[in-house]
């Protein structure tokens, strides 16, 4: 193999990586604060897809807008999730939340289908990021080192706000002390709602930004990528962002030479590196010894 090939294959896999990030971001942050593992998390990533392909066709194909547009409509249905449905399963053990979040899997995979068609819906290309560029002599899509590059910068940001805010030091204090921090006169229930959202918008942005890059829009197309994201949060240590981050890392290269070199045992290849994360480390990288 030579190093052209492990160039390219590195940068397939980061980008590959920094998709799984961009989900497994929103997935690990409510898991973080709220202590829910959301398993439609994977359909706010369908619906930031399709969403955003509406109103890139409805705006004549400008992807920036649709980028800006389609996320923020899914966030309407974070809310009246968190607000009318979980709020009142906090309290319950996580397989009750599980098979809550599950059911609306179903029902957001029957609602694309009503509403767009059970058909696929082919992604249009992003002006100024269609091409490709030449690197070591093959050429690499400009949109994939695009998503390269916006991942970290995700990352930061909402290092910055966890880390660096007002609001980032009420979140950290009420996921770790939320009777604490409501007698100190912290509005939880609406901070635990504005989260949730902000998850929500993450992983429907990831969504979003998958239109140009997934070729094809396909409803149930959210769960293999909350697979990817659940793999992800787990062997990253559950709420870990950093861990996250690291651990899409490893699993969009593992994915990527997989795909290269053992493209029977792609998916093996990742359980396999989450069985040896649990049983090594159960806690995940970063996660918390209980």
């Amino acid at each position: 193999m030579t190093l052209e090939s492990i160039v390219h294959v590195c940068l397939a896999g980061l980008s590959t990586g920094m998709f799984i990030w961009l989900v497994a971001s929103g997935l690990t942050l409510i898991f973080g604060v709220l202590g829910v593992l959301n398993f439609a998390h994977g359909s706010f990533y369908m619906l930031g897809a399709y969403c955003c392909f509406t109103a890139l066709s409805a705006l004549g194909g400008n992807f920036w807008v649709g980028l800006l547009i389609g996320p923020l409509l899914v966030c309407a249905a974070g809310f009246i999730i968190e607000r009318f449905f979980l709020r009142y399963v906090y309290h319950l053990a996580l397989a009750y939340q599980l098979l809550l979040t599950f059911a609306f899997v179903l029902l957001f995979d029957d609602l694309v289908k009503i509403i767009w068609g059970g058909g696929s819906l082919g992604s249009p290309s992003v002006p100024g990021l269609s091409g490709s560029v030449d690197i070591l002599g093959r050429y690499f899509p400009t949109y994939n080192l695009f998503i390269i590059v916006v991942g970290p910068l995700v990352a930061l940001g909402l290092w910055a706000l966890i880390e660096r805010t007002w609001y980032g030091r009420i979140i950290r204090a009420a996921s770790s002390e939320r009777e604490m921090a409501a007698a100190i006169g912290v509005p939880v229930p609406a901070l635990f709602t504005s989260v949730f959202v902000f998850g929500t918008w993450l992983g429907a942005m990831g969504g979003a930004l998958a239109v140009p890059y997934v070729g094809l829009l396909t409803p149930g197309m959210g769960e293999s990528i909350i697979i990817n994201a659940f793999v992800v949060a787990v062997i990253g240590g559950l709420g870990s962002l950093k861990g996250a981050f690291l651990g899409a890392l490893i699993i969009g290269l593992l994915s990527s030479f997989g795909t290269r070199f053992l493209p029977a045992f792609d998916m093996f290849l990742t359980f396999i590196l989450m069985a040896a994360v649990l049983l090594l480390r159960p806690q995940g990288f970063f996660g918390k010894a209980t």
